[in-house]
């Protein structure tokens, strides 16, 4: 992964170009707030957007890019199947809803949400059958670990091409990642800012005021520079541009060492072998 700039991206196994940085709306309310920021991020230059039918904010994501002067082709969209719709037979149905709020024909990557025991490899399996047909340009999954990883693709025709986890300075599963770079499985963040708890960390703070750049800046590059595809979440115009102003400086190796030793395997999201389904 070539850092360049905001036009930059990720090349999935497939040949899908993804771009590397993207605006998340976990949590944003539907019309008015979520439509605001998306517009905003694309106005200023962010060309990917990640959301999910348990967000409920679909609709007005959908809307926003209806909306924008952008080109849908131009506007890497991706939602996600939630728990209550895996099975086989459950997915379509699911996918077809998620398409109709959007307002749009196709998406560009669909995730498995969490991996739902007993139901995650015949969810893939549909998964499969929905890139086949176009509907998805990728497809992947979020929150697996090793294990899932390793039961799916003992499985698989179609190997995911994606798995968002949660990642951040202070979880940051250096075996998984391992593992999904060995597999061609492009690892990608959610929660980088640790809920926005990055700006309490000294170090990150530190390392910050030697370029001129925020914690959140700081930790958003470092993401980067460890080939992570990455999501923070912002409504604030001035975060959201903020956020993406990572591209005029470079983090040593000395500091991605430190960063990476912040490491505690500490979680602000659920673990996805003790999750409530």
């Amino acid at each position: 992964m070539k850092i360049t700039d905001l036009k930059g991206y990720a090349t999935l196994y497939n040949g899908v170009q993804m771009p590397y940085l993207g605006l998340g709306v976990f949590k944003v309310s539907d019309g008015e707030e979520v439509m605001d920021a998306v517009k905003t991020a694309l106005k200023v230059g962010y060309r990917s957007i990640d959301t999910a039918a348990v967000y409920r904010n679909e609709n007005g994501v959908g809307e926003a890019v209806k909306e924008s002067d952008i080109p849908r082709e131009e506007i890497f969209m991706t939602t996600k199947l939630w728990n209550i719709n895996q099975g086989y037979d459950r997915v379509f149905s699911a996918f077809d809803k998620s398409l109709a709020r959007l307002g749009m024909d196709y998406v560009d990557l669909y995730l498995i949400h969490w991996p739902v025991k007993g139901k995650y490899l015949d969810s893939w399996r549909a998964l499969e059958e929905l890139y086949q047909s176009g509907k998805a340009r990728a497809i992947g999954v979020c929150n697996f670990l090793q294990h899932h990883l390793e039961d799916v693709l003992s499985h698989c025709n179609i190997k995911p091409m994606v798995n968002q986890i949660e990642y951040h300075p202070y979880l940051t599963q250096p075996q998984l990642i391992k593992f999904c770079i060995d597999h061609d499985i492009r690892p990608e963040a959610w929660s980088p800012l640790m809920q926005g708890h990055v700006t309490e960390v000294n170090v990150l703070n530190d390392i910050g005021k030697k370029y001129g750049k925020s914690a959140v800046q700081v930790v958003l590059r470092w993401d980067l520079q460890n080939g992570v595809i990455t999501l923070p979440k912002s409504v604030h115009p001035d975060r959201i541009k903020d956020n993406a102003d990572i591209f005029d400086f470079s983090l040593t190796p000395e500091e991605m060492e430190t960063i990476d030793n912040l490491n505690q395997g500490f979680r602000f999201g659920p673990d996805p072998d003790n999750f409530n389904f």
